[in-house]
């Protein structure tokens, strides 16, 4: 089990790319969240199976998108970490 937050650069506000990271993150088996950040940025917190976090990392960073992700995507930075207590489902924020 590992935590990663992931910082997503780029038009990804207001054209559904929470919802699609949702999505993703549900159907990977992840818990976590996914919000706007003031700076124009989408913060994604993400745990579960290692393998599963990478490829969530993987499906927000690809160029072109394959799987219809909403915006374009500038850049995506990755902090990784332990797991956490007590988190549950996926949400947006």
């Amino acid at each position: 089990m590992v935590r990663a937050t992931i910082f997503v650069r780029g038009q990804v506000q207001g054209v559904g790319f929470r919802w699609w990271t949702r999505a993703q993150a549900l159907e990977l088996g992840l818990a976590g969240h996914a919000r706007n950040l003031t700076d124009g940025r989408v913060e994604v917190v993400a745990q579960g199976d290692r393998a599963a976090v990478e490829r969530l990392e993987a499906l927000l960073a690809e160029q072109p998108t394959t799987t219809g992700r909403p915006g374009r995507v500038q850049a995506v930075t990755t902090r990784w970490s332990g797991p956490r207590d007590g988190i549950a489902g996926f949400v947006e924020r």
